[in-house]
C-alpha cells in the first residue's frame, strides 16, 4: 500500500479505537451454480421480512437523524455509567461496582458506536456520510473527555492497589485502565497535565500541516511522448497537456511510481525522482523538525527519555534498542544478497544505457527489466484465472477446511446496500455460532476505496457468563460481473483478500473475556503477524490451484510452472528493496530517539552506509517528504517490517510443506487467534511454535529464492 493510502488508513484505525472503534473443477461449477441461486432468490428479498442476526448489536441501515441520535443516546448513557463509577467512595471501590461496569460499558457500546461510524465507509448517500462523519466527532469529542477524568482515574486506581483481581485477564483489563489514563497525564500535576495536553494539540497542528503540504497537487514536469518512452497508452490518457504540446506529469505518488517503474529514459526517471525528493523542501523540514522537539518534550512529561521510549513501550518490540537491535540484524543479514542484487541492476544498466552511473532512482526500473527477463508471468493474462466469484469460494473453503470452521450464508439479512452479503460463522465440531461477517466487496460510488476490516462488534464474555459474538466488515472495491464478463482480480487484490480475510477470522475465532482484548484490538506489531502468515498461503501451488480458473473454463487453474514463478517473483530483489525500507525505519527510529539531530545530515550519512554505497539523490530531502513519520507511524516505522519477519518464522516452521494441515491450523486458532490482545504477543507466538520467534527463517527465504 503507497504512503499516502496507508496513513489514510491508519487514521481510520486510529479513529475506531478513539471510539471505543473453493473450490476447483466440478466443485467450482457448483459452488457458482449455487451462487446464481442464491442472486435469484435474493431478487425478491425486499419482498421479505428481513432477518435479524441474534447476539449482534450492529444497527446497518440508519438513516442520518437516527445516526445523530444514537451518536447522542451513546455518550448519554456513557457519561451516566461514568458518573456513577466515579461517585463510588475510595474505601468503598471493588471490581463490581468499578472495573464490571466499565467493561460491560465498552462491550455493549463498541456496536453502537460502529452503527454510527462505519456509513461513512460504504454508505450510497452523501447524507448518511455526513451525519456518519459528525457522530464521529461527537463521539471522539466525548471519549476524549471521558479519558481526561480524573474522578474515574482515581476510583480505577484504587482498585489496582488494592490487587483483587478476578483473573489475570481482569487485572490485564485494570492495568490498561490505569496506564491509558496515565499516558494522558492524569497521574501529573495540573499545570503538567495541561501542558500535555496543549503539546498534544500543537503535535495534531503540525502532523495535519505536513501532511497538508504533501497533498499540494500543482506541481508537475513538461515531458515529450519521447521522454516518457516505456509508458503504457492508459498512462498518457490520464494526462493533460501543455501549450507547447509537452505531456503535464503531475507528482502524485501515483504518476511518479508509473514513471520510476516503466520510462526507458534515464534522464526522465532523475528528473522525475528528485522532484518528488524535492517536494516540500525547507517548509516540511522545519516542520517536522518542530514536531520531533514537541514529541520529546511530550514524552519526558509523562516519564520518557525520549518519544520512542514512549511509542515503543506498549509495543511487542518493548524497547528502542530492541528495534535498533533488529533493524540493524536484518541489514546486516540481508547484506551479501543485497550487493548481487544491486550489482546485477548495475550491470544491466551498463548493457542499455553505458557508463551512466547507476542511482538510487533506477532500482524500480531496472529490477521490473530484470523479472521481466527471468521470469515468464504476464500478470495482465493472470487475472483471467482469477474470477471474484472463484477466488472466494477458495477462500472460504481454505480457511473453513484450515480453521475447522463453517460459514453459512443469512439470505434477508438486513444490510446497507444489494450487494452486501451477510454470514454466520460456525465451529465445525460443536456448531457453536462464533460470529457473523458482512462482505461488502464490489466498487461503487461513496465507498471507501481500499480494501480493509472494520470491527463492528467485538466478542466479550458479560457478568452472567454470556458470550457477546463478535462482528466483522469485509470492505474492498472488486469489479463486479457484469453482462456476462465475471468480475476478475489481479493478482495482488488475491494476496491482498487473503490477507484481509485473514483479519476477519481473527477478529471472530478471538475468545477474549473483554471487548477492549477482542479482535483486532491488538499490540500494532502483533496484530498484523497473523494476517500476513495466512498471506503466505496464495503462493503455495496447492492453494493457488484452489482458488483459480480460467474464466472462460474454470475447471483449468493456473499451471505449475506460473506457481513456481510467482513464488521466486515475491522474493525478486526484496533484499535490495527492504534494505531501502529499514533506511527509512532507522531515520524514523533516530529522530525520535535523541535530541538536535540534524536530519538533512542524517539522511546523508544513512543512505549510503544501508544502501551499499549509492548516495542520496542530488538537492533531495527525504525527511520533507516522508508522511509515516509525521503521522500514524511515528516512531513505529519499523511495525511492518517486524511483523513480516516473524510471520515468516511461523508459517516457516509450522505451515511450509503441508499448508492446510488442520491440526496447525486449530493450533493456530487456539494460541494465536484465541487470546487477542489479553497475552503478551511474544508468550503468543512462542506458545505456538515452542519457542522465542527468530528473524532466520525470513533471511533464509530471502537466500532460496534469490536470483
Amino acid at each position: 500500500m503507497k504512503e499516502s493510502e496507508g496513513k489514510s488508513e491508519k487514521i481510520a484505525k486510529h479513529n475506531k479505537d478513539r471510539n471505543l472503534l473453493v473450490l476447483t473443477g466440478a466443485a467450482a461449477l457448483l459452488a457458482l451454480a449455487a451462487n446464481l441461486a442464491f442472486s435469484a432468490f435474493n431478487s425478491h428479498r425486499k419482498k421479505t421480512k428481513k432477518k435479524d442476526l441474534p447476539g449482534s448489536n450492529v444497527r446497518v441501515h440508519l438513516s442520518p437523524s437516527e445516526i445523530l441520535r444514537l451518536a447522542d443516546r451513546i455518550v448519554a448513557n456513557s457519561k451516566a455509567v461514568h458518573d456513577k463509577v466515579a461517585s463510588v467512595p475510595l474505601d468503598k471501590v471493588s471490581y463490581v461496582n468499578v472495573v464490571s461496569p466499565l467493561a460491560e460499558l465498552e462491550a455493549e457500546q463498541f456496536p453502537l458506536i460502529q452503527s454510527c461510524v462505519f456509513p461513512k465507509f460504504v454508505s450510497a448517500s452523501d447524507e448518511v456520510r455526513k451525519a456518519s462523519a459528525e457522530a464521529e466527532r461527537r463521539l471522539d469529542a466525548h471519549a476524549l473527555m471521558c479519558s481526561m477524568r480524573e474522578d474515574v482515574y482515581l476510583v480505577i486506581k484504587a482498585v489496582a492497589a488494592r490487587g483483587e483481581w478476578t483473573s489475570a485477564e481482569a487485572k490485564c483489563y485494570i492495568q490498561s485502565l490505569v496506564r491509558e489514563f496515565e499516558r494522558n497525564g492524569l497521574n501529573l500535576t495540573v499545570t503538567k497535565r495541561e501542558e500535555v495536553q496543549r503539546l498534544r494539540t500543537q503535535m495534531d497542528e503540525l502532523s495535519l500541516q505536513y501532511i497538508k503540504n504533501l497533498n499540494d497537487k500543482s506541481t508537475f514536469l513538461l515531458f515529450s511522448e519521447a521522454e516518457l518512452a516505456g509508458l503504457p497508452p492508459e498512462f498518457f490518457k490520464g494526462l493533460d497537456k501543455a501549450e507547447n504540446g509537452k505531456f503535464k506529469v503531475n507528482l502524485r505518488s501515483s504518476f511518479v511510481a508509473a514513471v520510476l517503474e516503466l520510462c526507458k529514459v534515464g534522464r526522465t526517471r532523475r528528473m522525475v525522482a528528485v522532484a518528488y525528493g524535492k517536494r516540500c523542501g525547507d517548509v516540511n523540514l522545519s516542520v517536522l523538525e518542530k514536531l520531533v522537539q514537541l514529541r520529546h518534550k511530550y514524552a519526558r512529561l509523562l516519564g520518557y527519555a525520549n518519544y520512542a521510549d514512549y511509542a515503543v513501550d506498549l509495543r511487542m518490540a518493548k524497547t528502542t534498542s530492541k528495534v535498533f537491535e533488529f533493524l540493524e540484524d536484518i541489514s546486516i543479514n540481508l547484506t551479501d544478497l543485497a550487493t548481487k542484487e544491486l550489482n546485477m541492476l548495475k550491470d544491466l544498466k551498463k548493457k542499455e544505457e553505458g557508463e551512466v552511473t547507476f542511482g538510487i532512482e533506477d532500482l524500480l526500473y531496472y529490477a521490473k527489466r530484470v523479472e521481466e527477463q527471468k521470469f515468464d508471468i504476464d500478470f495482465g493474462a493472470l487475472k483471467q484465472y482469477f474470477p471474484v466469484n472463484l477466488v472466494l469460494s477458495g477462500v472460504f473453503k481454505t480457511f473453513q477446511d484450515l480453521f475447522g470452521l463453517r460459514f453459512e450464508e443469512i439470505l434477508d439479512a438486513e444490510v446497507w446496500h444489494g450487494d452486501v452479503r451477510v454470514f454466520s460463522v460456525f465451529d465445525l465440531s460443536s456448531r457453536e455460532l462464533f460470529g457473523y461477517f458482512y462482505k461488502d466487496i464490489y466498487a461503487r460510488e461513496g465507498k471507501y476505496g481500499q480494501t480493509c476490516v472494520v470491527a463492528l462488534q467485538n466478542g466479550a464474555l458479560s457478568s452472567n457468563g454470556a458470550r457477546q459474538v463478535p462482528v466483522a466488515l469485509l470492505i474492498s472495491q472488486f469489479e463486479k460481473d457484469i453482462s456476462g464478463h465475471p468480475g476478475l482480480l489481479r493478482f495482488s487484490e488475491v494476496v491482498n483478500l487473503f490477507h484481509e480475510f485473514g483479519h476477519v477470522v481473527q477478529h471472530i475465532c478471538n475468545r477474549a473475556s473483554f471487548a477492549r482484548f477482542s479482535g483486532l484490538r491488538m499490540d500494532p506489531d502483533f496484530v498484523e503477524i497473523p494476517a500476513q502468515v495466512l498471506e503466505n498461503l496464495c503462493y503455495e501451488s496447492f492453494v493457488l490451484k484452489l482458488i483459480s480458473g480460467f474464466h472462460q473454463d474454470i475447471t483449468k487453474p493456473i499451471k505449475d510452472d506460473i506457481c513456481k514463478s510467482l513464488k521466486r517473483w515475491r522474493h525478486s530483489f526484496s533484499a535490495l528493496k527492504l534494505k531501502q525500507e529499514i533506511l527509512y525505519c532507522l531515520f524514523d527510529q533516530i529522530i525520535h530517539s535523541a535530541d538536535n539531530i540534524d536530519v538533512v545530515e542524517l539522511f546523508k550519512h544513512l543512505h549510503p552506509k544501508v544502501m551499499l554505497g549509492l548516495p542520496v539523490l542530488e538537492g533531495t530531502n527525504p525527511a520533507s517528504c516522508f508522511p509515516r513519520s509525521a503521522i500514524g507511524y511515528e516512531a513505529a516505522c519499523y511495525s511492518r517490517i517486524w511483523s513480516e519477519v516473524f510471520a515468516s518464522d511461523v508459517f516457516a516452521s509450522k505451515f511450509h510443506g503441508d499448508p492446510l494441515n488442520q491440526y496447525v491450523g486449530m493450533q493456530f486458532r487456539n494460541k494465536v487467534f484465541g487470546p487477542g490482545g489479553a497475552k503478551e504477543p511474544i508468550e503468543v507466538l512462542s506458545d505456538f511454535l515452542g519457542r522465542e520467534p527468530s528473524i532466520q527463517a525470513f533471511v533464509d527465504s530471502k537466500s532460496e529464492y534469490s536470483l
